[in-house]
């Protein structure tokens, strides 16, 4: 039997497989040994290169020629320019945002550091109160750095000297959590909230299952007051029951935020995408797309994906005894709910799409002008529970291509699983399918060929990073590998921390006047632990 830390509170944990997120962490700072920048620059106001999930409010993940720097023929020449170590960490999967010549990033200890693009010296750093997931948005009123943690804090500090401006609380659950990057726009932040750690804590059969539901609230981005919020699910859990433990049951709950909110501006909508029901009632606003108002918060549509998906983290108990006898409800759901922020798309002649994937392994398209109206949907992986078809979502160019990475991972068959997949927009026709190559790892423990993480587009260039930790360059006209390195190595780092690479889940790399930025470590279910983050250029120059 494990224990782990939860909400400050050791519980034990019989479940095989589970993570509990979330954790509380030292108020003490761990400082690098050296590596601090010696005369620290104010960091410019200039747009940000990339700015938290998406680097723009579409989500696209798609960075235009200037602003990437970098070119198709440049790609095979990368190499490493230099690498940062996190100290006595075992994972580095939160995102890289680029900004006035900075780095902003936060890590599993809950440390946010502000680093030089070019040398990856030390500005500053900033300790919240637990574990940081989602990347950092900037804005450029100050400019002013905005982050949540999985305790559902969020925070505003100076991005020139990491100086708290105001901390708040978006949650009011006791496990509520942040774990998607908040969206900025007109002085107001929209930040997705879930229910995350009370999942995992259902694990226990003691434990009185659930009664936390996602929602989105509106800050103002200057003070830290709320504007509204709204739930995921309109009403509030009541008692629903007893479970074997004689423990009640509470419904209904779940149908987190577990990204980042995708903005409409053009018909002042938000849309994110939501996860299971944790228990029984079934609600029709899990494993579904939901669109609100941007003004009031007011709920305008919802589709949902999949129907009665019910399932927390002591279904997994269930799957591998046949024995219930904690807070799994009965027949529950394949646990196919949506982690990947849909992606917002013009196809001129004014048409417009969302496209979503989610854990079933199929890509959605929505029509958004006609309240979420199905156009088309295409399979591009089996799906499955346990980081099964799209975890995290894509990419999307400005040529009419979405590129997916596919994880379908499997503990049985590390070497099964995992590619790239090119669907053209408009009819959802798949353009190229590319397999990941068979691990060089496979035989230790967490190598594994799926690719969970995010792609990240440039023209003519698609990134995607897999968890036997190769970070590869494909050409997006037929999906051949450019440029393929493989981060699971010791490096030397800027910071004199020993840092070594792993599994790539979670966060996806992100690309700025001509440098490529990744983080290499995970340390939830079987991975590659690892330490680094990475930033590379052409030549290394």
């Amino acid at each position: 039997m494990t224990r782990s830390i939860l909400a400050g509170i050791c519980l034990p944990i019989s479940v095989a497989l589970l993570f509990l997120a979330g954790c509380s962490v030292a108020e003490t700072q761990v400082v690098p040994r050296n590596g601090n920048c010696s005369a620290p620059p104010a960091a410019t106001k200039n747009a940000p290169a990339w700015d938290g999930w998406g680097a723009d409010g579409a989500n696209t993940r798609f960075q235009d020629a200037r602003t990437a720097g970098l070119t198709r023929q440049g790609i095979p020449k990368l190499k490493l320019k230099w690498a940062f170590g996190f100290p006595g960490a075992t994972e580095a999967s939160t995102q890289p945002t680029i900004f006035g010549g900075r780095v902003f990033v936060g890590s599993r200890d809950g440390t946010v550091y502000s680093l030089d693009a070019r040398t990856g010296c030390m500005y500053w750093m900033y300790k919240a109160t637990a574990q940081l997931r989602a990347p950092i948005v900037i804005g450029d009123r100050g400019p002013v750095a905005y982050f949540g943690d999985m305790q559902a804090y969020m925070y505003a500090v100076d991005a020139n000297t990491g100086a708290l401006k105001w901390k708040t609380r978006v949650g009011e659950h006791p496990y509520a959590a942040v774990a998607g990057a908040p969206k900025l726009d007109a002085g107001r932040l929209y930040v997705p909230v879930s229910g995350g750690n009370e999942e995992a804590a259902a694990g226990i059969a003691s434990f009185v299952c659930c009664t936390s539901r996602g929602s989105i609230v509106a800050l103002d981005a200057e003070s830290g007051k709320q504007v509204w919020k709204a739930y995921t699910i309109r009403d509030a859990a009541t008692v629903t029951g007893k479970n074997a433990a004689g423990r009640q049951i509470w419904g209904p709950s779940g149908a987190g935020v577990w990204s980042s909110p995708t903005l409409d501006l053009q018909r002042r909508a938000i849309y994110v995408g939501t996860g299971v029901n944790y228990t029984d009632p079934p609600t029709s606003t899990s494993d579904a797309v939901l669109a609100f108002d941007m003004d009031s918060g007011r709920l305008l549509w919802t589709i949902q994906f999949t129907a009665n998906d019910r399932f927390n983290y002591a279904c997994f108990a269930v799957a591998a005894s046949s024995r219930n006898e904690g807070n799994c409800p009965k027949n529950p759901g394949p646990n196919i709910g949506i982690g990947a922020p849909p992606i917002l798309r013009s196809l001129g002649n004014s048409r417009r799409l969302l496209i979503v994937g989610a854990k079933s392994g199929v890509v959605h398209a929505l029509d958004p002008d006609r309240e979420g109206k199905s156009v088309w949907e295409t399979r591009i992986g089996s799906g499955g529970s346990i980081m099964g078809g799209i975890m995290w979502g894509g990419a999307s160019d400005d040529r009419g291509l979405a590129y997916f990475p596919v994880s379908d991972w499997d503990a049985a068959k590390p070497e099964a699983g995992g590619g790239l997949v090119a669907l053209r927009i408009a009819t959802g026709e798949k353009v190229w399918s590319m397999l990941s190559p068979k691990p060089s790892c496979l035989g230790v423990s967490g190598c594994s060929a799926a690719q969970p993480g995010p792609a990240t587009v440039i023209p003519d260039v698609v990134f995607a990073g897999s968890l036997d930790g190769h970070l590869r360059a494909y050409d997006t006209a037929r999906g051949s590998v450019i440029w393929d390195f493989d981060t699971v190595q010791e490096f030397q780092t800027a910071n004199g921390v020993q840092a070594h690479g792993g599994s790539i889940n979670r966060s996806g790399p992100t690309v700025a006047r001509g440098m490529l930025y990744a983080s290499s470590g995970y340390s939830q279910m079987p991975a590659l632990h690892g330490n680094v983050l990475l930033a590379f250029s052409v030549d290394g120059k």
